[in-house]
């Protein structure tokens, strides 16, 4: 069997071919064995692994780039390294969604936020009106609240229609009528043409969590079920397509949509649901990564099992990108408990939103805080956390 690991947080990708024969770890030379390099038993490439996973993330760059944006290595650093630090709170530390506060009544609010840069600012299934709502409600729902608020603020270049940002307003009205809540609150500021690609927004929300709800990396248990809640990659491939610069012809249409209604149809029916993510900037393969991180376990994926589009698989072939990747933005990944997965599955399924849905996991108690991927080929390989977002600037 191959087992492939990353080495720590620089992307460099090492492969070592594992044999049981030598599992005792003992080093051969080329000469000796017909091939190159050391060989290793798996769990020594496992814990090797798992010791630069360990590792707090460093900041190594002087300056800024695009990968410190894209949700992978590189932005965990630098969050770790100037926010956490600069900010140093508790309920930051838990790097979710957004935040849990708990009021002097007992009631509990979750309080989310998120800015977007999307490029270009329509693409086929929506706008970046659409994701402004979207994201947020979808941020909010995942720490199992019911989004009830959202705030609205627009960074405009100088030189935008009129009309545009008109279109992208009822948009982001049509997303929040769809998802049940109300923009209350908001701020507009104009700068300079050049200063600013078109219109940036950043929107906030508020929604309260149903008494006795939890939902937290803490509570998932060897066992589980991981499901995703709908083909993977179509929102990525959408706006990389829309940008126009492949050339390539697709009807690759975007996922974006607000997730409320359909997590809730799961939660009922899944009542002990453990967690529950949206699998936006990195995908898929990265939010089973944090979610490896946070509770120490392996995260199991069955290749054969994750649904993808036949227009999204072509096109990321095409373009040499690994669909786990891919950004989705309206879908999300549910851990629940092994007795609950088959009702918790049939309740996605009978949702517009859910058709899709499928078990494309379990979590085990080894390999340890790592994500591996059982391939259709009868291997396994490790699916670690990129440095960066191989498609920056998609939400």
């Amino acid at each position: 069997m191959t087992t492939t690991g990353a080495g720590e947080g620089n992307g460099t990708t090492v492969r070592q071919d594992v044999d049981d024969k030598h599992a005792s770890g003992t080093s051969t030379t080329g000469a000796a064995n017909g091939r190159r390099g050391p060989r290793f038993s798996e769990d020594q490439v496992l814990e090797r692994i798992d010791a630069f996973r360990r590792r707090r993330p460093r900041l190594h760059e002087e300056v800024v780039t695009l990968a410190h944006g894209a949700g992978g290595k590189a932005s965990a650093a630098l969050v770790d390294a100037v926010f956490l630090e600069a900010f140093r709170d508790e309920e930051l530390d838990r790097r979710g969604d957004g935040a849990v506060l708990e009021l002097p009544t007992g009631e509990r609010l979750a309080f989310s936020t998120d800015s977007f840069v999307v490029h270009p600012l329509r693409f086929p299934g929506g706008s970046i009106g659409h994701l402004a709502v979207h994201g947020t409600v979808n941020d909010l729902t995942m720490m199992g609240a019911r989004p009830q608020w959202i705030s609205a603020a627009f960074v405009i270049e100088e030189g935008l229609p009129v009309t545009d940002l008109q279109r992208i307003a009822a948009d982001m009205a049509e997303a929040a009528r769809a998802a049940g809540v109300r923009i209350v609150t908001g701020d507009t500021k104009v700068v300079a043409s050049g200063a600013a690609d078109g219109l940036f927004i950043t929107t906030a929300g508020v929604g309260v969590i149903p008494a006795g709800r939890t939902l937290a990396a803490d509570r998932v248990r060897p066992g589980d079920r991981v499901l995703l809640s709908g083909t993977m990659g179509d929102h990525g491939m959408a706006v990389l397509l829309a940008r126009g610069d492949l050339g390539i012809e697709s009807d690759i249409v975007s996922d974006t949509a607000p997730v409320n209604h359909l997590a809730e149809a799961l939660l009922e029916a899944a009542p002990n649901t453990r967690w529950l993510r949206d699998p936006t900037r990195g995908g898929v393969g990265t939010v089973c990564n944090e979610l490896a991180r946070d509770t120490g376990l392996g995260v199991v994926l069955e290749e054969s099992r994750l649904p993808i589009a036949p227009d999204v698989a072509g096109a990321c072939e095409m373009l040499g990108i690994d669909p786990l990747y891919v950004a989705c933005e309206g879908r999300f990944l549910a851990v629940v408990p092994a007795d609950e997965a088959d009702a918790a599955l049939a309740a996605l399924r009978a949702h517009p939103l859910g058709a899709g849905a499928a078990i494309i996991g379990e979590i085990t108690e080894q390999p340890a805080a790592t994500v591996a991927l059982r391939t259709d080929f009868g291997g396994t390989r490790i699916v670690d956390m990129l440095v960066g977002d191989p498609l920056p600037r998609i939400c």
